[in-house]
């Protein structure tokens, strides 16, 4: 134990420094911001899970960045649930109780009751129609026994939590956003928990995994407008309120230059600043900052960011929480000023709005550019392509006014898919709220082998398989025909792996073997000429053919990065005829060139590749 109060002596700390910072964090103003009511596990099961208190460090982060005027208020629970800190406007007597909370995190009971814990935060008296439960837990329902045998009781809670409790909160509009600490947790009951009720999820292993998931919810529940960093560059305008950096560090500290050149640091911040560094963030405050461009020196990391207030936000349509593969999303964006729409005349001059999704890896799935229809800014950002974690950004640029705003979202397939290899087939279920056995077909193809799934319940289906190896595993191949508005159309469904623990697959064996013949004419023959392999051609036109061969993979990685920024100037060629045949000239010029040289490579290969008759 030890270990762990010299972890909660740090936390205490840290979290002086940041109930003085959080006085002063700035989050656009709103007259009324949602409840937050975060539910902490202190089961027996936590102290393995969490053994380096990542629990107590989300407390802290949610104390430097819950703006004043909030309500929030905390729960515990382990076999019984506590309410340490009722739900109260979030100001310094509230922060105050808060930093009292930290031996109740390691005050641990031996069961874990999650149903109870959600029902007694969710049913809270609210102050208003705005609440979002945050849940930070291993994701292990585990009951005592005294309640009834074993493990029945403990399915029997996590379904009344699924399948009746999280439909009902979803259309109170209680929002659950759920944190996992434990590769071992149940990970589909917190993703299911978050889907049906419109929050976010996601598991956490390490603390720099648990910063990205906390700000991801917090920025979900209190949007922000933030500011471009471009070669750790950012520019501030004139008539900002303030700035907010927050800093992802690694070893070195972060610095930061004023537009005058002149240096802050934790030690010397600028006038009016609030500084905070932590071992993997700096928290930064600048009030009534100089105009111009900053720039940040030290070891600051690609997730660092930097928000702002001021009179003139970027404001957005709801954007859900889980996105389908296979389903464009709908966008409006506008500016507004202190919570009210501003008019097309009033707008910045040459604005122009983009939105884009961007996977875990930084690489953009989709964009578009949005047509401006008096003072909205509409379009459809074409369907993700790839499942998992992502960030939808809406960037507005203009005539002195740089903003952009991101939200995490959850990519899912539209139709989820299980084994169930006691029946011998495979469920498949709705997750989009569209879909249902009225206008969904569903088929496998499994080895050569078409299957059909026939429908079992409203939103379910199963689909029946055949006689299988176990010691194998294999590959099923799903598709979906959806009728939505009178329109037929096929969706993508991820690949389904059956038995996917053997270690033997079957689209994965080695066939090298069988393809090694032994060629005895070239054994008997040591003294033949080796064939030469070494292309005529001169290497300028080699290279030319290797890029142009590379051309199709090339495009299809950079089209969707392209695109946004190629769609005003083809839609212009198109308007404009002398322009558009120029346009189609030079592209027609380019893919004779590139079939001209594809030609020229394979005559030769032709040619060097005539067949020559074995012989003993």
């Amino acid at each position: 134990m030890g270990r762990v109060w010299n972890k909660v002596s740090c936390w205490l700390a840290g979290l002086a420094g940041c109930m003085i910072l959080s006085s002063h964090l700035m989050v656009a103003a709103s007259e009324e911001h949602p409840e937050i009511h975060v539910i902490i596990d202190v089961s027996g099961s936590m102290r393995h899970n969490d053994p380096d208190q990542l629990a107590a460090e989300a407390l802290e982060l949610l104390v430097a960045l819950v703006p004043t005027g909030a309500r929030a208020g905390v729960w515990t629970f382990g076999e019984r649930v506590t309410n340490p800190l009722p739900v109260a406007p979030v100001n310094q007597e509230w922060r105050d109780r808060a930093g009292t909370l930290a031996p109740l995190l390691v005050d641990y009971e031996q069961f874990t009751d999650i149903e109870s814990a959600v029902r007694r935060a969710a049913s809270a008296e609210p102050a208003g129609d705005r609440r979002h439960l945050l849940l930070l837990t291993d994701g292990v329902i585990d009951l005592p026994a005294w309640r009834g045998s074993k493990p029945t009781i403990d399915q029997a809670s996590r379904a009344a939590l699924l399948e009746e409790y999280a439909p009902r909160l979803a259309e109170e509009g209680v929002v659950v956003h759920a944190i996992a600490f434990s590769e071992e947790a149940d990970l589909d009951l917190v993703e299911r928990l978050a889907q049906t009720t419109g929050g976010l999820s996601a598991p956490v292993t390490e603390p720099d995994a648990l910063l990205t998931a906390f700000l991801d919810i917090v920025d979900r529940i209190f949007p922000s407008d933030g500011v471009p960093v471009t070669d750790e560059r950012f520019v501030i305008e004139s008539g900002l309120r303030g700035f907010t950096a927050l800093l992802f560090r690694g070893e070195e500290s972060a610095t930061l230059v004023g537009p005058d050149g002149r240096r802050y640091s934790a030690d010397s911040p600028p006038e009016g600043a609030a500084w905070r560094s932590e071992s993997r963030y700096e928290l930064i405050q600048v009030p009534d900052p100089q105009p111009g461009q900053w720039r940040l020196e030290g070891d600051a990391g690609q997730k660092s960011r930097i928000t702002v207030e001021a009179p003139l936000r970027l404001s957005t349509s709801g954007v859900p929480s889980t996105l389908y593969l296979g389903f464009d999303v709908p966008i409006e964006a506008w500016l507004a000023r202190e919570d009210e729409p501003v008019g097309a005349d009033e707008l910045p001059a040459h604005l122009r709005l983009t939105a884009e999704l961007r996977g875990e890896a930084g690489v953009v799935q989709s964009a578009v550019v949005l047509r401006q229809e008096e003072s909205r800014f509409v379009g459809r950002l074409p369907a993700p392509a790839l499942g998992g974690t992502a960030h939808f950004m809406v960037r507005a640029e203009g005539q002195g006014f740089r903003r952009q705003r991101s939200q995490a979202v959850n990519v899912l397939p539209a139709i989820a898919a299980r084994h169930d290899e006691g029946s011998q087939a495979v469920v498949l279920t709705a997750e989009h709220p569209e879909l249902d056995r009225h206008n969904t077909r569903l088929f496998g193809q499994l080895q050569g082998l078409q299957l059909d799934a026939e429908p079992q319940a409203e939103r379910r289906w199963a689909m029946p398989l055949p006689e299988l190896n176990t010691m194998l595993s294999v590959p099923l191949v799903l598709r979906a025909e959806v009728t939505l508005e009178g329109e037929v159309r096929e969706l993508p469904l991820p690949r389904l792996v059956l038995h996917p623990s053997v270690a033997t697959a079957i689209d994965q064996v080695d066939a090298a073997a069988a393809l090694d013949v032994t060629r005895f004419h070239e054994e008997l023959s040591p003294v033949r000429e080796p064939r030469e392999t070494s292309s005529p051609l001169p290497e300028p036109i080699e290279r030319a053919g290797r890029q142009v061969q590379a051309l199709p993979r090339i495009a299809q990685e950079r089209w969707r990065e392209w695109r946004p920024v190629m769609a005003r100037p083809l839609e212009d060629a198109i308007r404009n005829p002398r322009q558009g045949w120029m346009v189609l000239a030079g592209g027609s010029l380019l893919l004779l060139l590139a079939g001209a040289i594809l030609w020229r490579m394979a005559s030769h290969r032709r040619r060097s590749g005539a067949r020559e008759e074995p012989h003993v």
